[in-house]
């Protein structure tokens, strides 16, 4: 299990763009940070989930 934002689910294999993309995300307004470091984005589709990680994914809302 991947505990992703406070939620366990079971993403154990996927890539991060893979989640993003599944779980409806927009890839350029979001960060990702994983067990604490956080994700370049030229790497979220090498980057893959393995149990046990932590992820939170944290989006980018304009306005004024």
């Amino acid at each position: 299990m991947i505990r992703i934002n406070g939620e366990n689910l079971d993403v154990d294999g996927k890539s991060v763009a893979e989640y993003l993309n599944s779980a409806g995300y927009d890839q350029m307004r979001v960060a990702v940070e994983l067990n604490g470091d956080i994700v370049p984005k030229v790497q979220y589709t090498d980057t893959v989930f393995k149990d046990g990680d932590s992820v939170e994914v944290v989006s980018f809302v304009g306005g004024g």
